[in-house]
């Protein structure tokens, strides 16, 4: 049985890895979790042992089929209780990063399917993040980061990439919601900043730093907003 330190290691890791599966290095995993590099070092070391994670210290770690395994059950239960309290104990969004945190270390994957059947299995949770079914299926959505698009080109806010309330908090003060549609007016060449037009009204400037955090879809028939298509195509 793993430890709740453990189960953060692999879903941090795993978030790291990205779909390229890439190796992580001990650095970069120590940055994420804000602690220092010979303790990662040492809890590493501890996990491969368990066969969590394939770890080499001069190559970083990735994890094993098990690792991996139950980083996405973690992650499901995250976003399954992120999505329960906004829409059902209706909590702000900048709320419950936190609380998900404690939460997902629930064993009961009863009490998580129980929950998932309540909330009429959820595909996305309130930050646009896709939820894993309970066979650790993640079908991955249409988006893109903002910042890869060109002047002109209209989009959808599909997701946020950071969850925590002081981006949340600003993302909100500048008008922005998921679901609003952006057009992108401008280009700066300076700073990369944009000028965008919220649903055809409103028009602001967002910096580079800001942009890298909002994934868009540019497809109507996106799967985030039409429940009857199960993946966008």
């Amino acid at each position: 049985m793993q430890t709740q330190t453990e189960e953060n290691y692999l879903k941090h890791i795993y978030r790291l890895t990205g779909t390229e599966q890439k190796k992580v290095s001990t650095s970069e995993l120590a940055s994420e979790l804000k602690i220092n590099s010979a303790s990662v070092t040492e809890k590493l070391q501890r996990m491969s042992k368990k066969k969590l994670i394939e770890y080499e210290k001069s190559k970083g770690v990735t994890l094993t089929l098990l690792g991996k395994e139950i980083a996405i059950q973690i992650i499901r239960k995250h976003r399954i209780w992120e999505t329960f309290l906004v829409d059902t104990l209706n909590f702000n969004w900048d709320e419950v990063h936190e609380i998900a945190e404690q939460l997902e270390h629930i064993k009961s994957d009863k009490l998580t399917n129980k929950l998932d059947e309540y909330l009429n299995y959820p595909r996305f949770d309130p930050h646009g993040d896709p939820i894993p079914d309970k066979n650790g299926t993640i079908n991955q959505p249409c988006f893109e980061n903002i910042t890869s698009l060109k002047e002109n080109t209209r989009c959808k806010i599909a997701s946020v990439k950071r969850d925590d309330s002081k981006f949340l908090n600003f993302f909100e003060k500048l008008g922005l919601n998921i679901g609003d549609y952006l057009q992108i007016l401008s280009i700066e060449e300076y700073d990369s900043s944009m000028l965008i037009r919220i649903n055809d009204k409103k028009e602001i400037y967002i910096s580079s730093e800001f942009a890298k955090n909002i994934k868009v879809t540019q497809k109507e028939d996106c799967c985030m907003f039409n429940p009857s298509i199960k993946r966008c195509s």
